[in-house]
């Protein structure tokens, strides 16, 4: 079933345009002009999302906020505007709002915030997922550090922006532990309820709080034996880290309303994409908790700093989502496969797995092109590989050269190779043994 956002702004092109942006994603998207017709959607539609400018013609999006919080509504809520006030920002944040997007609000910051908002709060795993083998010298640094810390039960810290592919880290550290076998348990911190966060970590007895009809088991007991991935662990509230910090230290933790002490038999791996150390000068983090956290760090790259993975990570994606999707692709045109190559992906592995979702959903012929990609036309930084690899095979002096980097960009797929190089397979061949390249 579709995800329902609701997109409440006087702007019509602005709001047709965002609710293209979310149809394109996958979700149903419905607008409103002013805060009284928002209201009557609201009582009629059961949204998973609102999105509102301050400013309306009726109304604005902070007494919508506030009448939600008024109707006991729970639902994620964004707002938007022109005019940035601190004030405004204290306000909507204190009433609960998710975040405050200044305008003109970006598409993939949008989905993107949409999709972690989306996200569950917890996954848990009990078999090995498939993972691609990456040959980006500097992901080979993050595997074999993964895979010395692995064996024991050091606490892990990994670094790195949104969407890099920390959680995969994060199992492949499970995977070569002695806990394979036994639960991996993925929390997303950054959408942790923060009066439930305590409960929904450590559980709660039978009447422990108003509500509370039943225990339930918090999610150290669902990875009980196994691990525990603590994500955006920075975004933690400052009272549930004191928590933390006490069960890492002491090994054992009390279900909110018990009396009773359990045993903490998890192995933590936490991961964030703050600057830990500007939060500790800035009393957002414990320091104590941080160095707990931080036995062992790794630091993940972005994708920009990975350009011989994205050809590999995008065939990954392409097999898997034309299986999942039905759909017959057998690869990329040169159109297709130069974009993706020039392309900055600020939005990361996530970003990628993204788009090629869409371009299979979306292609008209077996080869996924230029178009399906959806992207800007022009790249948005200098491209990520040297021009030689995306340009035709004309220039003899460089011609080993140009080879040997189109091959590099292809992760030595030699027909995707001589597509890019503008020449047929056997005539890469050809010159490959001419250079000796086999």
């Amino acid at each position: 079933m579709k995800r329902k956002i609701l997109i409440v702004e006087d702007n019509i092109g602005l709001s047709q345009m965002q609710k293209d942006w979310f149809g394109q994603a996958g979700y149903d998207a419905i607008t409103a002009m002013n805060e009284p017709i928002a209201r009557s959607l609201i009582r009629k539609n059961n949204f998973d999302l609102i999105i509102s400018d301050v400013r309306l013609p009726e109304g604005d999006g902070i007494s919508l906020l506030k009448w939600l919080k008024k109707e006991k509504m729970d639902i994620p809520f964004i707002i938007t505007t022109e005019y940035v006030s601190v004030p405004d920002v204290v306000r909507t944040i204190k009433l609960g709002a998710r975040d405050y997007l200044p305008k003109p609000v970006h598409r993939e910051h949008l989905l993107e915030l949409a999709e972690d908002i989306f996200r569950p709060i917890a996954t848990r795993w009990e078999q090995k997922r498939e993972l691609l083998k990456r040959t980006c010298p500097k992901m080979l640094e993050v595997e074999r550090c993964a895979k010395l810390v692995a064996p024991s039960d050091m606490s892990v810290l990994i670094l790195g922006a949104n969407g890099t592919g920390k959680e995969s880290v994060a199992q492949s550290i499970h995977e070569g532990s002695e806990r394979v076998g036994m639960p991996f348990v993925a929390v997303n911190c950054g959408v942790l309820p923060r009066e439930l966060a305590a409960s929904m970590l450590f559980g709660h007895v039978k009447g422990a709080f108003t509500g509370a009809d039943t225990a339930k088991e918090g999610f150290f007991d669902m990875a009980k034996g196994g691990t525990l991935f603590l994500d955006e662990i920075g975004t933690m509230p400052l009272e549930i880290q004191s928590m933390l910090l006490r069960v890492l230290q002491e090994n054992t933790y009390i279900p909110i309303g018990g009396n009773k002490e359990r045993v903490a038999d998890v192995r933590i791996v936490a991961a964030t994409n703050e600057n830990i150390e500007k939060a500790i000068l800035e009393g957002r983090f414990r320091e104590d908790l941080y160095h707990r956290l931080n036995e062992f760090e790794i630091r993940q790259p972005s994708l920009a700093e990975c350009p011989e993975d994205i050809i590999p990570l995008a065939e990954f994606f392409r097999k898997r989502f034309s299986k999942e999707l039905k759909r017959d692709t057998t690869g990329f045109s040169d159109a297709g496969m130069y974009r993706l190559r020039s392309y900055s992906w600020p939005g990361n592995v996530r970003e990628l797995q993204n788009r090629i979702k869409r371009a299979v959903l979306l292609a008209e012929g077996s080869l996924l092109d230029f178009a399906d990609l959806e992207m800007k036309k022009q790249p948005d930084k200098v491209a990520l590989v040297p021009a030689l690899v995306i340009s035709p095979l004309k220039d003899e002096e460089n011609e080993k050269e140009t080879i040997i980097n189109a091959l590099k960009a292809c992760n030595g797929h030699r027909e995707q190779a001589a597509r890019l190089l503008k020449i047929n397979p056997s005539t890469l061949y050809r010159k490959m043994n001419k250079y000796r390249l086999k």
